[in-house]
């Protein structure tokens, strides 16, 4: 059905709204509870800590293979909503923050990689390009707080919390009603044991996961420190004239172009050969970070902060494509949800590093730390580690 896909991607960016909604507001609740501004790091952490932990529990129950993808997610969309709502609690303190992003992130382990799993179940010729609106969407709604926050500059915080929240019981309805089960799902499966490792003993599947795993110690790195990237640059030219959360939502949200693009290009280039352009795009934008970042020409590092972020997110929806083409057939929801556990992991180790690191005289120089990910990426899908030569899907 041709609704199928639109539905889909504005349920999945209505939902993902969830994932930096306390990132948007840092500020606000930095100054009511009194936190240092490194808080934000552990705030980022505590949803990542969540996914992770979510989506290996989801991997081992197999609980996207198990049961209908859109109950799930429905289910997921409702209760993260509620949990996000935790943050205009009376009385809230630095721990019930962390528990209430935590456990926002737990169920977003049933919203993201479920919602791959849904399109993979309807789409199997055109994936890429299926997965490039789809992965589009979860960068609107990662980037899409920092629009909230700046809409609602003079109002309280709050009304970023409630906007999220309510984005997210809508798309979790929509799925719900009008995504049934596609026709390439596999019937329900009995819980196996191990399952959940199965895709891993495949070449090509391996090698797919290890480049992906690559790309994610770089990107949530580059989409929290988007902020504080302005930020410092302010500090350092007081004359610069841009609205900080407004420029951080346009400078994330305009990766969900090139993942639309990626997605197109994947059918005349191969899926392998788009992703690896990509990641060695963004790889470069991590290794010549220095010569931008503080330049003094702000029109030059916006438009630098623009390409990197389009770079940055292109090649992941070719890898989740990637993945799921060389999944098990009967195991693909559990393999899309176990990439994303270890991919999250990762992002935590680069997120934790950087904030441990970073300080006045390295900011220029901090972020060339992130080509590490791109770098070993690009090695795992080197001839020979084929994730499958990427013939146009």
């Amino acid at each position: 059905m041709k609704r199928v896909l639109p539905v889909i991607v504005i349920s999945q960016f209505f939902c993902t709204s969830l994932w930096f909604a306390g990132n948007a507001i840092m500020g606000d609740i930095a100054k009511q509870l009194q936190l240092e501004p490194a808080y934000l790091g552990h705030v980022a952490s505590a949803v990542q800590s969540g996914f992770i932990i979510g989506t290996l529990l989801f991997a081992i129950l197999s609980i996207s293979d198990r049961f209908s993808s859109s109950k799930v997610f429905f289910a997921c969309a409702i209760i993260a909503a509620a949990i996000n709502l935790g943050i205009c609690a009376t009385g809230l303190t630095p721990a019930m923050l962390l528990t209430f992003r935590f456990m926002t992130g737990f169920f977003l382990a049933g919203i993201y990689p479920v919602g791959m799993k849904i399109a993979s179940d309807h789409y199997q010729q055109g994936l890429g390009k299926s997965l490039g609106f789809l992965v589009g969407a979860l960068v609107i709604g990662t980037a899409f707080p920092h629009l909230l926050k700046s809409i609602t500059a003079t109002l309280p915080y709050k009304y970023v919390i409630f906007s999220t929240s309510l984005l997210s019981a809508i798309g979790g309805l929509a799925m719900l009603l009008l995504v049934p089960d596609g026709p390439y799902r596999s019937p329900g499966q009995k819980l196996k044991p191990g399952v959940f490792l199965k895709g891993f003993s495949d070449r090509k599947f391996r090698a797919a996961a290890f480049g992906y795993f690559g790309h994610m110690w770089e990107l949530y790195a580059f989409w929290m420190f988007v902020p504080i990237i302005l930020t410092t640059y302010k500090s350092h030219y007081p004359l610069a004239d841009f609205n900080i959360p407004f420029l951080s939502f346009l400078i994330i949200a305009a990766g969900s172009v090139s993942c639309a693009f990626s997605g197109i290009l994947s059918q005349y280039f191969g899926v392998k050969k788009t992703a690896t352009v990509a990641l060695f795009l963004s790889c470069t934008c991590c290794l010549i970070s220095p010569l931008l970042l503080l330049t003094n020409s702000a029109i030059t590092l916006i438009i630098f902060l623009f390409i990197w972020s389009m770079a940055v997110i292109a090649d992941s929806p070719m890898f989740s494509t990637l993945i799921a083409l060389n999944a098990p057939q009967e195991s693909k929801g559990t393999s899309l949800t176990i990439v994303n556990c270890i991919g999250f992991s990762i992002t935590i180790i680069s997120i934790q590093l950087i904030t441990a690191l970073l300080n006045e005289a390295n900011a220029r120089y901090i972020y060339m730390l992130l080509a590490i990910g791109p770098i070993l990426g690009l090695l795992a899908l080197m001839p020979g580690k084929s994730a499958g030569q990427g013939n146009p899907i």
